[in-house]
Order: structure tokens, then C-alpha cells, then sequence
């Protein structure tokens, strides 16, 4: 395959047919950019609205995937895709809006300059939208306890808006990882972090989906909040690499 650009944005679906369209519309609005839909075999036909999306548009690709394993497994599927093929940089967003992709070409000039760049909602300049106190203390207190345990410097580590150089990609062993969720999106900063790779954080302004419903539930927090003592001896394992010098 021949890429159109050399940024591709990962988007995972379960049950986002009243969404896709929509997203992948507003992102071709943005020439830097190629999409991959990971579907998981949505019953509500959404792995059908992307392919005849990517029969019209070249820079739209789908990867069909036959059952539901979670968010993390999709990405992984995704990144593996993506490293098949020549690009550069690799994103990952919600197919929901909940990731406006007017933060696209903030997060596409951080990473000139980092290896790794995370969206997030807790510097200044980001926030959240439509949320309740409890999701507004589970998103926040989550971070910070991972932040604690972990000892990272970063202040959104469940965030799922971000930006990996391709090397990241490769160096990270993919096949490891099995978390999904919240926990995913940790064990990929902390791995990254613990790899010497610069991270960087940009504003975001999250906002909850308006249509559709959430896929966040309990055994998704109740796994990250275990999960992160076994992150802690997993990378501190793990042999720092020398941090990488910049380019483009």
C-alpha cells in the first residue's frame, strides 16, 4: 500500500454506526492524515458503513476483526496494521467526539518534537465537558493513583487521545500488553516513559458522547485500579533506552 500521508489515526468501533460517518468526514477536512477503522464485528452494521467509506476514499482503511476482545486488543491490532505499512506517526481516538479532531494538528506538531504525545484534559488549557462529579473523580483519581504508583510525571494517564512515533510502536513489546481500558492507556505511557521516550502533553477539551452509549464500565475501572501494582514491577523491569534525538 502506497500512504497517502504519513499520520494515521487508529479509531476503534463496537456499535458506532450513528458516529462514523460523521468523524471520518471531519477528519478527511485534514490532508495530513489517513483513518483506520478497527471494527469489532459491531452488530449494528458499523463494519459495513466503513467499508463502503473506504471504497470511496482512499485514505480510509478498515480492519475487520471478528469478535469483541476490548479497546486494548483492537489498538494492538491497529498498531501492528499500521506498522506494516510506511507511517510515521500513529494516533489513536473514540469514533464518539468525545476527541474533536480540531486537536488533530496540535497533537501532529507536538510530536515534531516528542516521541510520544498525550491529550489531555488535566493541564491548563483542557477540560472536560457534560460530565458528573462521579466520572469527573473515577477520571481524575484514577490518573493520580497511577501517577502515584507509577511514578510518572504526566497528569492524564487514562486519556485515550494520543500520538506514538513509529519507533515507540516497534520498541514497545506489543504482544505483552494485554490490558484493555483504562489500564491500556496507562501501560502505554508508563512503557513509553520507562523506554526514556519524551512525552509530552497537550490541551484537549473532552466532551461525553451525545450519541450512542458509553462503553466505559465497572470491570474497566475495577482493572486499571489492580492493574497498575502489576504495571509497576513490569517496567521497572524494563532497560531504559537512550532518549532520541529529534526529527521530523
Amino acid at each position: 500500500m502506497s500512504a497517502v500521508s504519513a499520520n494515521l489515526i487508529c479509531i476503534p468501533t463496537f456499535n458506532e454506526r450513528e458516529n462514523i460517518s460523521s468523524i471520518v468526514q471531519e477528519i478527511l477536512t485534514y490532508p495530513d492524515f489517513d483513518i483506520l477503522i478497527i471494527d469489532d464485528n459491531s452488530p449494528d452494521g458499523t463494519g459495513e458503513v466503513a467499508r463502503l467509506l473506504s471504497e470511496k476514499e482512499p485514505r480510509v482503511h478498515v480492519l475487520h476483526r471478528t469478535g469483541r476482545e476490548g479497546l486494548g486488543r483492537a489498538y494492538i491490532a491497529g498498531f501492528k496494521w499500521a506498522l506494516e505499512q510506511p507511517y510515521e506517526r500513529i494516533f489513536e481516538m473514540d469514533a464518539d467526539f468525545s476527541h474533536q479532531p480540531r486537536y488533530l494538528p496540535q497533537l501532529l506538531e507536538a510530536s515534531m518534537e516528542a516521541d510520544v504525545v498525550l491529550g489531555s484534559r488535566y493541564v491548563r488549557g483542557g477540560g472536560t465537558v457534560n460530565w458528573g462529579l462521579l466520572r469527573k473523580v473515577i477520571s481524575r483519581g484514577g490518573s493520580l493513583y497511577a501517577r502515584t504508583i507509577l511514578n510518572l510525571p504526566y497528569t492524564d494517564l487514562t486519556g485515550g487521545f494520543k500520538c506514538f512515533r513509529r519507533q515507540v510502536l516497534e520498541t514497545i513489546a506489543l504482544d505483552d500488553i494485554k490490558t484493555t481500558g483504562y489500564a491500556f492507556q496507562i501501560e502505554m505511557t508508563a512503557r513509553a516513559h520507562a523506554h526514556g521516550f519524551r512525552i509530552k502533553e497537550v490541551p484537549i477539551v473532552f466532551y461525553d458522547r451525545i450519541v450512542g452509549q458509553s462503553k466505559m464500565g465497572l470491570n474497566i475501572v475495577v482493572e486499571a485500579v489492580w492493574k497498575v501494582w502489576l504495571l509497576r514491577s513490569s517496567v521497572q523491569t524494563q532497560k531504559a533506552l537512550p532518549r532520541q534525538s529529534g526529527t521530523n
